[in-house]
């Protein structure tokens, strides 16, 4: 086998597939069926050769691949997978480090320190806190979580590491109805149940109410937990984090805030107005193949008291060295002891863009969003239904119709502008209604670009509205 060569080879497939994601349809050309189809066959009882094998891969995959890479495509809150970082992440698959502790991957777990410093600078976060590098918000929400989970229980004699959560006190979650899913999730594996939550009501955009968050704590007595959130699915709205954590806080509350996207609001000398007081929580998830643009997989799990974190995470054997001062075990912070090295693909990013690339990216992306919201609220029966104070977009068509005429029209619209290909948003409901969402969140995505969309959508909407005929 010539290395060299195979590398090569699937270097200059990857990059043809991003020379013409701007130029292709913003979505696969293949179902799930297709896709299967074109995979499906019996166990080889014999190899094929690698270079055929790559070949195949390509042809099989490619027409079943959506383009998040692609400058329209809006469908979900999706980084772009830059090519700084895609790079690094070859040569990470390349060196193959098992990133379980510093002696394992040296290199592997020394870049995390040093980007892991980086991403608290960057993000204005207490400079004490520990960061472990997750999948995503989803393992980074359950890591934080569980060291949550730990101190709280703690903080009243329990120690729920060794003695699990059997007669444990009862833990109080409050949390906003506008929570994410993935924090029921994690509650769910953490054992503390997603329906066993108080819930918080919110406003038309999402965010908690701080007379109804301190109505909730007033009920609560013993150890609680208030998760809080930057950058709200469909609307991009964060909680009052000023009113609310210092509320929080009087009831000796762990406070958590779910930033998958919206914490790198931080980044953003324009936006960080919206996550003004965040700094006041106790631990932070947020994802790095969203707004950062590293390669999939990438979420960083952020806790403050770096002891409690080490609690919750740590993975114990007699064949696993030990850190010595001021060195750093990447597997005591997340519930992974064989994993990627995620920390290089992240340190190339960060010193890529640096810190004025990384605010000018969040900030090109949010221009985009009002320069669209702006081009599609110019259309008669399109309705831009948030305040786009971020990067979420979200729409119905034919309200001149009524509520259920408009759903109707929106499904319609979100089919044919995914049928059309020149731009690519998926659906949603909000307040039990049906929206087309976009996401700008790749760093491809500008104004100009997103004008392009909007008429795309545009164009969509007077399509489906001349075959359902006038009002």
């Amino acid at each position: 086998m010539d290395v060299g060569a195979l590398f090569l080879k699937a270097a200059a497939y990857a990059a043809e597939f991003r020379r013409s994601v701007g130029d292709r349809p913003q979505r696969p050309t293949d179902d799930y069926s297709r896709a299967f189809a074109a995979f499906s066959e019996e166990l080889p009882e014999h190899g094929s050769p690698v270079d055929e094998v790559l070949d195949a891969l390509v042809a099989k995959a490619e027409p079943g691949l959506h383009m998040p890479t692609g400058p329209r495509f809006f469908g979900w809150v999706m980084g772009g997978s830059h090519p700084a970082g895609v790079a690094a992440d070859f040569l990470t698959s390349a060196w193959g480090q098992n990133t379980g502790n510093h002696v394992v991957a040296p290199s592997a777990a020394a870049v995390e320190t040093v980007a892991a410093r980086w991403l608290l600078d960057l993000l204005d976060l207490p400079h004490e806190s520990s960061v472990g590098f997750a999948t995503g918000a989803t393992m980074a929400n359950f890591t934080c979580l569980a060291a949550a989970r730990g101190a709280v229980l703690r903080a009243v004699d329990w120690d729920a590491d060794t003695q699990g959560l059997f007669g444990a006190p009862q833990i109080t979650v409050v949390i906003g109805d506008d929570a994410h899913t993935t924090i029921f999730s994690a509650l769910q594996f953490l054992g503390l149940g997603h329906d066993r939550v108080l819930r918080v009501a919110t406003d038309d955009q999402g965010r908690m109410l701080p007379d109804a968050f301190a109505d909730v704590f007033r009920s609560i007595n013993g150890p609680s937990i208030a998760i809080l959130q930057a950058g709200q699915i469909n609307t991009g709205a964060c909680d009052d984090f000023a009113k609310l954590i210092p509320i929080a806080k009087a009831h000796g509350a762990w406070v958590h805030v779910d930033g998958a996207f919206g914490l790198w609001a931080q980044a953003s000398q324009e936006k960080c107005i919206l996550t003004t007081g965040i700094g006041s929580a106790d631990s932070w998830a947020t994802d790095g193949h969203k707004w950062l643009q590293t390669p999939y997989d990438c979420g960083y799990a952020i806790v403050r008291d770096e002891l409690a974190h080490r609690r919750a995470m740590t993975i114990s054997a007699s064949y696993l060295p030990l850190a010595a001062e001021g060195e750093r075990d990447p597997s005591h912070y997340v519930p992974e002891l064989s994993r990627r090295a995620r920390g290089f693909a992240t340190w190339s990013m960060i010193k890529h863009l640096g810190r004025d690339g990384i605010a000018a990216l969040v900030d090109r992306n949010c221009d985009a969003a009002r320069v669209m919201a702006e081009h599609l609220r110019g259309e008669p029966g399109i309705d831009v239904v948030n305040d786009v104070v971020l990067n979420q977009v979200i729409v119905r068509f034919g309200t001149d119709r009524g509520a259920d005429e408009a759903d109707n029209m929106t499904r319609s619209t979100i089919a044919r502008l995914q049928r059309d290909g020149m731009a690519f948003a998926a659906g949603a409901l909000w307040r039990q209604r049906l929206v087309m969402r976009m996401s700008l969140t790749n760093y491809l995505t500008d104004a100009r670009r997103a004008e392009i969309a909007a008429r795309a959508v545009i164009e969509a909407y007077r399509n489906v509205w001349q075959e359902n005929g006038p009002a």
